[in-house]
């Protein structure tokens, strides 16, 4: 049986990733910071509570699946937290509380999951970015520019880790209804748009993307083995236009602000 570790799994997309996988008959641990119990016992699956972090905690949690099982055919680098407000708001926790675990939560997965995925000689990252990661974001700077990283991260690793049978995929979802949106800058200052950012992204969109339509769209992806998954097809035309039209993106953005 094939077996995946998705962080952030008690909630959102990481929890509507892992029962995905588990209809597709996969065995599945999800680890979060909070409690991960009530969703395990929901989904019917294995569950640690790990900080993302805390590297020996991440290394933990993957040699500990590897041994348990034999094999780790997927880690789903997901957990991640919504930091926002205006650039001169911010103070340096809001960097690196961004920083620690948007970027280094994936470094610690990726750091601790790879050797493994080489030396059995398969395996398949999948690491949560955002669409944020393509695009000109304003009044998201922590969040974008981790997520920029991410997907930096992931492409290149992607050019690296083909020649050992191992498979990245950086995930670039648009605005998604998820308990990110209520839940910004936590442990954080507040700042003029942490309060409001769910209603700010139902400005953007007009309707959220759902987490379960999303997980479907992100293992339809990784079974195709697509660098990068970017969806809906809101979010693909942003980062089309951006791509093509970079200085008109930024004009956009700052009207958008």
């Amino acid at each position: 049986m094939k077996t995946a570790v998705v962080t952030g799994g008690a909630s959102g997309i990481g929890r509507a990733v892992a029962r995905e996988l588990l209809a597709r008959g996969v065995h599945v641990t999800i680890a979060d910071i909070a409690d991960p119990e009530p969703a395990a016992k929901e989904l019917g699956c294995a569950h640690v509570q790990v900080d993302v972090t805390d590297a020996r905690a991440v290394r933990d949690l993957m040699t500990g699946v590897k041994a348990g099982h034999g094999r780790l055919d997927f880690v789903f680098n997901n957990a991640g937290i919504a930091v926002c407000g205006r650039a001169d708001e911010m103070t340096l926790d809001h960097w690196n509380r961004a920083i620690d675990v948007n970027l280094r939560g994936v470094v610690h997965g990726v750091h601790a999951a790879y050797p493994i995925m080489i030396d059995q000689g398969y395996g398949h990252l999948v690491n949560t970015a955002s669409v944020a990661g393509l695009t000109p974001a304003p009044q998201l700077l922590p969040y974008t520019a981790t997520k920029h990283a991410v997907v930096g991260l992931s492409l290149a690793l992607r050019a690296e880790a083909a020649r050992h049978g191992v498979r990245v995929t950086a995930v670039c979802p648009g605005f998604t209804d998820t308990p990110l949106l209520d839940n910004a800058n936590p442990g954080l200052p507040a700042t003029s748009t942490s309060s409001n950012a769910r209603a700010a992204a139902v400005g953007v969109v007009g309707r959220l993307y759902s987490v379960d339509a999303l997980a479907r769209d992100i293992l339809r992806g990784v079974s195709r083995n697509q660098a990068l998954v970017v969806t809906p097809a809101t979010a693909r035309a942003a980062w089309r236009f951006a791509r093509l039209f970079p200085a008109w993106a930024v004009r956009i953005a700052a009207r958008a602000v």
